[in-house]
């Protein structure tokens, strides 16, 4: 019971950080609406590309994303931009249920994920840790069953991927392309706000 209520802790939390609200009635179908933060025509776009059991992805989401989100996405300055590009068949699994969530919840969702990464993705049972995530976020027993055998969506979501490595030549994650420039790795908060006030300036 501690374990579970400890997750609702961490989902609750990242809802009320992103400003998601109650998510409404879905048939968790799945799909792969543009998932963003920020003001659309902020004069920065940052694309990243990530792996759901990526250690230095939930590094990034753990310790740099929030400050860029209070210093610059919260300011109207960047667009920030998540795409899926999952490393192995877990990580597939996991983007694919992410994409059934309501979108209104997708951010909360893949943040609880890489804050609480090592205990779902290093478990005996990691689908049965996803599954129990995937119910904080709304989705049925059966809607996840469904989700998890969504070939479509499956094939849309390696889609997504496929078209990062040939547009911008993605092989690795967390990669991260600002204003089209591509960043590779994990980068500290310093790192992402010196790319971020060059790409302001050249914005104008």
């Amino acid at each position: 019971m501690r374990h579970v209520a400890q997750l609702v802790a961490i989902f609750v939390m990242a809802l009320v950080a992103l400003g998601a609200g109650p998510a409404p009635a879905s048939a968790a179908e799945g799909t792969l609406t543009e998932t963003a933060l920020g003001d659309p025509n902020a004069p920065v776009t940052i694309i990243e590309y990530s792996s759901l059991t990526c250690p230095h992805c939930a590094a990034f989401h753990r310790d740099t994303l929030p400050q860029v989100k209070t210093s610059y996405i919260d300011t109207g300055k960047v667009r920030f931009v998540y795409r899926d590009f999952p490393l192995g068949k877990l990580a597939l699994a996991a983007a694919v249920v992410g994409r059934c969530v309501d979108p209104s919840r997708h951010f909360a969702f893949i943040d609880m994920l890489y804050r609480d990464q090592d205990a779902w993705s290093q478990s005996r049972d990691p689908l049965a840790e996803l599954k129990l995530r995937a119910q904080l976020a709304g989705l049925s027993d059966s809607q996840f069953e469904a989700c998890l055998g969504n070939k479509p969506l499956i094939q849309a979501v390696q889609q997504r991927a496929q078209e990062g490595q040939q547009q911008y030549a993605i092989d690795s994650t967390p990669s991260f392309i600002v204003n089209g420039k591509k960043i590779s790795g994990e980068q500290s908060f310093e790192a992402f706000s010196k790319a971020i006030d060059t790409a302001l300036a050249e914005a104008g």
